[in-house]
């Protein structure tokens, strides 16, 4: 297949981390291609919130919006199309895309993200991103002053629990049959929390909310519910490139977006510092480490520019 120009940057993804970063690399006059699909991991979400500005703002309005900015920079350049795969090294990377011909590129800033694998409820994943969540920073706010559910049994529920305590006006746990540890159980105790251990059949939206289907005929009517996904890479290149990764399923960067492998650099959901307890998933620090991981492309090829000449000379 006939291989194009050569960019500076290859980027893939075009979601808040992506286009940040294509954004600050434009401003510096680097060649850069985006690579972009039509899937991001706030689809479900009608809006996002705690993002200074934008409080509010629907996902897709921000990218929109973000990509108006980028039309500025003559040097960006989009491919509508998915990446297939990625090899090579520093200054010498192919990017094999879909029904395009690949591409040559310096360096590689990965912004795929992360896909939520939901537990298998039926009706969770039709009202996830509305009066189903994830992240209390993010939507805790608009389930304020109703009864909250919280699902699970994992270690995460008790800090939660407290977390949404000056929000709710009650909390209740939603176990769903999982087994509870005794220091889960010695918190959930001291913080007086309703808990239901049965099994949660399904959940339905409601008016002001949603309801749980527990078994034995129980429902519980609530006006938010937080759920904890299991987290996956959104595209298979962490494991092609062979990229050091955390036990949750991150990949690991250096304060700066630096991967564990030479010229690749990650921003966004997918990656998780190393120093970080787990990723901080949100539109707002996705775009910081858009722009942190962008700036740390372009100090890399002026270091490996330099050093060219300097050998020349």
């Amino acid at each position: 297949m006939k291989q194009s120009k050569q960019y500076d940057v290859a980027v893939i993804g075009a979601g808040t981390a992506g286009l940040q970063a294509a954004l600050t690399l434009g401003r510096m006059r680097r060649d850069v291609v985006v690579f972009s699909t039509d899937r991001f991991r706030n689809d479900p979400a009608e809006h996002m919130q705690n993002f200074l500005g934008h409080d509010g703002t629907p996902p897709a309005e921000l990218r929109l919006a973000a990509r108006e900015d980028i039309a500025r920079y003559d040097t960006v350049s989009f491919v509508e199309r998915a990446v297939v795969s990625i090899t090579g090294d520093p200054d010498a990377f192919t990017i094999e895309v879909d029904g395009e011909p690949s591409v040559s590129a310096r360096r590689v800033l990965l912004a795929t993200g992360l896909s939520d694998e939901l537990p298998a409820i039926p009706g969770l994943a039709e009202l996830f991103g509305s009066a189903v969540a994830h992240c209390p920073y993010c939507h805790g706010y608009e389930f304020a002053d109703r009864t909250v559910g919280l699902l699970g049994a994992g270690p995460h529920v008790p800090m939660l629990a407290q977390l949404m305590a000056r929000l709710a006006n009650r909390v209740v746990v939603l176990t769903d049959g999982a087994e509870v540890s005794p220091d889960v159980d010695a918190s959930l105790k001291a913080l007086r929390l309703e808990v239901h251990t049965g099994s949660v059949l399904g959940v339905e939206a409601a008016s002001d909310g949603l309801r749980a289907l527990l078994d034995h005929g129980h429902t519980v009517e609530l006006g938010g519910m937080f759920v904890a996904p299991t987290w996956r890479q959104a595209a298979p290149f962490a494991e092609q490139l062979g990229l050091e990764t955390g036990d949750l399923g991150g990949i690991h960067v250096d304060i700066m977006g630096a991967t564990s492998r030479p010229g690749v650099y990650a921003a966004g959901d997918l990656a998780h510092h190393r120093d970080l307890p787990m990723p901080m998933a949100s539109v707002l620090t996705a775009a910081a480490a858009g722009l942190v991981a962008g700036a740390a492309c372009d100090r890399d090829l002026v270091m490996a520019d330099l050093a060219a000449a300097r050998a020349i000379a």
